[in-house]
């Protein structure tokens, strides 16, 4: 069958309804790493399973679980992971991705900070931490819902936060320890980011306040 668009308003709508599609056939590609109601999957840095416990009614909640992060069991490299995470007042969290040894994630991997902040600095939330500050601070309140898509594909990794484009990196320019592409230093002294391993473990941080995660969607090439 042919599509005629008699007008450019026809035409508008039929690229809505395209758009529409294409959404819809992304939504069906993706699977559930968290199932809401157990903790299949998912491990401590030691490699035990996460205990059931953890497991709560607002979602998934690394804190009190004694491991610097939870883990989803299996290695991403390029990869969309979606999810809705929620802070308590004065919560210091994160997102670690591409985690290449889970001894020592701070070094081998790397973390999107989620924090109960304001402001658009390196710690802030959406930001890459230590690495490059956030370009707004699209978080909602403490005990609200945020949603938070992360797009990695080689050495390009961009955070979208409730919507909003909040960080991007190209770990290509990354080729000094401590150093950022212009000039200026950041923490990690000890390793240059784009030569990190491009594939790695996908999980989120305790650092010593409940927080909560949930509908975490992964979608792979």
């Amino acid at each position: 069958m042919r599509i005629r668009l008699s007008s450019p308003l026809a035409a508008v709508a039929f690229a809505g309804l395209a758009a529409g599609a294409l959404a819809a056939a992304a939504a069906e590609d993706s699977k559930p790493l968290f199932d809401g109601s157990s903790p299949k999957g998912w491990m401590l840095c030691d490699g035990k399973p996460l205990p059931s416990k953890f497991v709560q009614d607002d979602g998934l909640n690394p804190h009190g679980t004694g491991s610097y992060l939870t883990v989803y069991e299996e290695k991403l490299g390029d990869f969309v992971v979606d999810f809705d995470y929620k802070l308590t007042k004065g919560c210091n969290s994160g997102v670690f991705i591409r985690v290449g040894d889970l001894k020592d994630p701070v070094y081998t991997g790397i973390e999107i900070a989620l924090d109960d902040t304001t402001g658009k600095g390196f710690h802030d939330s959406g930001a890459f931490y230590d690495l490059v500050a956030p370009m707004t601070n699209a978080q909602e309140p403490v005990g609200e819902w945020n949603h938070m898509t992360i797009t990695a594909k080689g050495p390009k990794i961009a955070v979208v936060l409730n919507g909003k484009e909040v960080s991007t990196i190209d770990l290509d320019q990354w080729n000094e320890p401590g150093k950022r592409p212009d000039g200026s230093n950041h923490k990690f002294s000890k390793v240059a980011m784009g030569k990190l391993a491009r594939t790695g473990y996908f999980g989120f941080q305790d650092h010593g306040s409940n927080c909560w995660f949930k509908n975490v969607k992964l979608k792979t090439p």
